[in-house]
């Protein structure tokens, strides 16, 4: 309640950054590639969790590789408004978030192509364009600041890994819920080339169990962690 105020006050929502990886910190087995990890124990407390969020993120990566619905299936609760972030509307029009009740929200650059413009808006999408930054990455703290006048003052981020690693470096997120499943994948890491000194630790963080998966609740810190060498035994 208290990081809810505090984002309310900072005319943002608050962020829950959830997502899965295996013991070595991967998210699939190769870019691209869906890849389940979580049992179904986790992923029925992932859709606890977008019950509790006015809207669900993720990136075109994710939507195209995996092809998501984004809504709350395991438990009984409201379905989160679905948000993607999607520079060159490359959603394909057949999506299976453009086929269920609550249509997305489309987040793209505003030098967008046009034609795939009016596919999407006839398909049943809302665009939103905002002015891109460096590579036609879309700005996050103008995204959260127009999520926020859109009434939205809950956002769950579930990827995939350029959102991961964009929102921690940005130090938008204020809490994270990690999935961790008892396995190797070798294969794409979350937090692919991120730079550690941007990235937060958790603070006032618990564990749990869920089936044969590690779940990790805690708070996003920023503060700089002091390191003393260990000598060597």
């Amino acid at each position: 309640a208290e990081a809810a105020r505090q984002c309310e006050s900072r005319g943002r929502p608050l962020v829950t950054l959830a997502y899965a990886q295996s013991l070595d910190g991967c998210i699939s087995a190769r870019p691209g590639q869906d890849t389940a990890i979580s049992g179904p124990q986790s992923q029925r407390m992932t859709h606890e969790l977008r019950a509790q969020h006015d809207a669900i993120l993720v990136g075109i990566g994710t939507l195209l590789a995996d092809d998501p619905r984004l809504n709350v299936r395991l438990v009984t609760g409201a379905n989160p408004q679905p948000v993607i972030l999607d520079s060159y509307l490359r959603t394909p029009v057949r999506a299976r978030l453009l086929q269920g009740q609550r249509k997305p929200w489309i987040v793209a650059s505003q030098d967008a192509p046009q034609a795939d413009r009016r596919a999407l808006q006839a398909a049943g999408a809302q665009l939103v364009f905002l002015p891109p930054e460096d590579k036609g990455r879309l700005p996050l703290p103008e995204l959260l600041r127009t999520l926020a006048g859109m009434g939205i003052n809950s956002l769950m981020v579930e990827g995939g890994a350029q959102g991961i690693s964009s929102f921690l470096q940005s130090r938008l997120v204020d809490q994270v819920v990690l999935t961790i499943a008892p396995r190797f994948l070798s294969g794409y890491h979350a937090l692919e080339g991120s730079n550690p000194a941007l990235l937060p630790r958790l603070e006032s963080w618990e564990s749990r169990r869920y089936g044969d998966d590690l779940v990790l609740f805690g708070r996003s810190s920023w503060e700089t962690l002091e390191t003393t060498p260990v000598e060597a035994r």
